[in-house]
């Protein structure tokens, strides 16, 4: 096996000028607002409109998603940790119930849970990153209300083993699909299988506004009206109240954002997979350095993150980012082992997958801005720390 390189090579003396150009050239703000004006545009028409609240651009980019995902109905919510919460309480997820999900996620997904009084149930993850369908029945109890299944890194969860448990069961599915706009099983897309599905717009994200915003899917016209009430304090009108609820509006400017954006969401999408698929291809073989996850056939992964094992990683991670990449962990620590957590009773060694890939797991960049210099600078840089030249 070649040496790799030391970890005293992650030092200053080690960036070359090349290495400090293509640092400033991985800013890519400029590319990503480069029609800026356009978007003021809308902005300035949305102010002399004065439609701040539940504006026409939220019931328009409403239908417009719920479209692409494939179903009826959309509800535009403040963020997409609003839309898992919503999701849960309108189903009547609360007090003394169990919901089960997966620690290998973002903090929001078991934050949601929690913050309905629920009790989060964690099931250990598999070599995909997604939750273990295999060991999912073993955790259902008397007080299972439902799934949280999350498409993790915008790679689908096994969604039909996972809907076959859940009517077994009788159990709720909210899916997680934060990460996985346009994602999808043989065609149908993630969002389409559990009773609601909840994406962000952070804009982080593969379509993202201007700050925090997310939405609720559903093909149940009876959720998609109770949503609707919910997330606007239980209004039918300004003075009919229908039930008490809760201020999750999608804000109207980022409304229209979002319509603007959404024209692009397949060619961003395009271009992810393939930025993807190019790393896939100049890691094949880096057998016993890098790991790439199994990539399913007919599943279409999205590429929020990508994410793969690599030995010695955190000496990798400080090279990488020594030499201009923004390369990242998603997440060093495991959610059952947060502090936050605590009271849930979890130990090191309950979910060793998951524990396994918070130790080994990075984060390249693989967003639609990348130029090509700039992914072949990650490419050769991954290659030369493995392959001592």
């Amino acid at each position: 096996m070649p040496a790799t390189y030391e970890v005293s090579m992650n030092t200053a003396d080690t960036t070359t000028t090349k290495d400090k150009e293509m640092q400033a050239s991985f800013s890519y703000l400029d590319r990503q607002f480069s029609g800026v004006d356009a978007y003021l545009d809308d902005i300035k028409a949305l102010v002399q409109r004065g439609d701040f609240t539940l504006g026409a651009a939220v019931s328009e980019f409403e239908s417009r998603f719920a479209t692409s995902c494939g179903l009826p109905y959309a509800v535009g919510v403040n963020s997409g940790t609003d839309a898992l919460i919503l999701s849960l309480r309108i189903l009547g997820v609360g007090s003394g119930d169990e919901v089960i999900t997966t620690p290998n996620t973002f903090i929001a997904t078991v934050g949601a849970i929690a913050m309905t009084g629920a009790r989060p149930v964690f099931v250990d993850c598999n070599s995909e990153y997604m939750l273990d369908v295999s060991q999912i029945e073993a955790a259902i109890t008397h007080r299972t209300k439902a799934i949280v299944p999350v498409h993790w890194t915008g790679y689908p969860a096994d969604m039909p083993a996972i809907m076959d448990i859940a009517q077994h069961h009788d159990l709720f599915v909210i899916e997680d699909a934060a990460q996985g706009i346009q994602a999808s099983i043989y065609g149908k897309h993630v969002g389409s299988w559990g009773e609601t599905a909840c994406f962000s717009l952070h804009p982080l994200k593969n379509l993202n506004v201007w700050g925090d915003a997310g939405v609720i899917v559903t093909r149940s016209a009876e959720l998609y009206n109770k949503l609707r009430l919910y997330r606007n304090h239980g209004m039918a009108s300004r003075d009919e109240i229908e039930m008490f609820g809760y201020n999750s509006r999608l804000d109207t400017l980022q409304a229209v954002i979002a319509n603007r954006l959404l024209s692009d969401v397949c060619v961003i999408t395009e271009q992810r997979i393939s930025n993807a698929t190019l790393y896939d291809e100049a890691f094949v073989d880096l057998d016993g350095y890098i790991t790439i996850p199994l990539r399913r056939s007919g599943y279409r992964h999205v590429y929020h993150l990508y994410i793969v094992q690599a030995h010695d990683r955190d000496a990798l991670l400080d090279y990488l980012q020594s030499n201009g990449i923004r390369a990242k962990i998603h997440y060093p620590i495991p959610l059952h082992l947060q502090k936050a957590a605590a009271y849930l009773g979890y130990k090191t060694g309950d979910f060793p997958v998951c524990e396994e890939l918070c130790r080994t797991t990075i984060t390249l960049p693989v967003h639609q801005h990348l130029t090509d210099a700039e992914l072949a600078h990650v490419i050769e840089h991954v290659r030369k720390f493995y392959l001592a030249q």
